[in-house]
């Protein structure tokens, strides 16, 4: 699994939005994240379009979040910017040179993709932007105090 650059510079752009006084133009969150004024752009429009930020035009204009930090879930956050893992529509997509997929009925890998969708949403459906306002260490911290708990199971 991988994340995109999207969604890692989308979150990034909700960060700064969250550590911000006040609202950020497009040219301060690329100077301020080091992307690309076109790529911010993007982003922007994708979390404004999800419900995730407004924007403002003018003098004084720029982008804001659209809800406190804690009230912003950074599970939808990322599939406003990327899509999910897993979806229902995955098969579908994925299906090879026919209209549906050979293995439609009977398809082990398929619980493989749905069990790793249900592990993220467990982690990620717990997060807020707020919590990701931490310091790593803080995080740390956070995570060892029961908040996400991510138990290692031995590889056979």
């Amino acid at each position: 699994m991988k994340l995109s650059a999207q969604e890692e510079y989308g979150l990034r752009c909700l960060l700064r939005l969250g550590y911000a006084e006040a609202s950020l133009t497009l040219a301060e969150l690329a100077r301020q994240e080091s992307i690309s004024l076109a790529n911010v752009a993007k982003m922007m429009r994708a979390l404004r379009r999800g419900g995730l930020v407004t924007s403002t035009r003018g003098k004084d204009g720029g982008y804001t979040l659209a809800r406190p930090p804690h009230e912003i879930n950074v599970g939808a956050a990322l599939a406003v910017l990327g899509g999910r893992f897993f979806d229902k529509r995955f098969c579908d997509r994925h299906a090879g040179v026919d209209a549906a997929c050979a293995n439609m009925t009977d398809c082990s890998i398929r619980s493989v993709w749905r069990l790793l969708q249900d592990a993220v949403d467990s982690v990620l459906g717990k997060m807020t932007l707020q919590d990701l306002l931490r310091s790593e260490a803080e995080m740390k911290t956070w995570r060892g105090q029961g908040r996400i708990s991510l138990q290692r199971h031995p590889v056979a």
